[in-house]
């Protein structure tokens, strides 16, 4: 029963990861909930570590749609280019029938509707371009963060098990 256990963490735990470049589901609740099971298991993962992973985790998932809004506007962003931004991201989750689609489309499109979306507040390509670059430094920052959240679990998990 272990072993299923622990086989389930670790299927979790990589979902996490690979959940970070997909809409749904969400990376760090899968990470989570993989240490979760890894602890129920008796890995020997203790209840201080699970809570401030918890922690972390959900201050992760508030950073994750705050930073890219904070990036855009340190680089000369409006509502508009947020907006864009936001836009963009759904449209990336969603899928297009032209233009790149998948994992490319997930930062290609952002990218896109802040650029269009600073370009029509302000008519100029310069301002624009530079609010879609923080649009996109933001969303790289969170995705990065969140693959570093859920390698961070596995390693633990591993090594509890060692």
């Amino acid at each position: 029963m272990n072993t299923l256990l622990i086989v389930c963490a670790y299927l979790l735990l990589a979902l996490g990861v690979v959940a970070v470049f997909l809409p749904f589901p969400p990376a760090v609740p899968a990470a989570w909930a993989g240490l979760m099971l890894a602890s129920v298991a008796g890995v020997g993962i203790g209840r201080p570590w699970l809570v401030w992973t918890a922690v972390a985790g959900l201050a992760l998932m508030v950073a994750d749609y705050v930073v890219p809004i904070l990036t855009t506007r340190r680089f000369g962003g409006s509502k508009w280019g947020v907006w864009g931004c936001t836009i963009g991201l759904l449209v990336g989750i969603v899928g297009v029938p032209f233009g790149p689609g998948g994992l490319v489309g997930l930062f290609f499109w952002p990218f896109v509707g802040a650029l269009v979306g600073e370009w029509m507040k302000q008519r100029q390509w310069k301002p624009a371009l530079r609010a879609a670059w923080g649009a996109f430094i933001g969303l790289m920052t969170g995705t990065l963060a969140k693959v570093a959240y859920a390698i961070v679990l596995a390693v633990k998990v591993t090594v509890a098990l060692i």
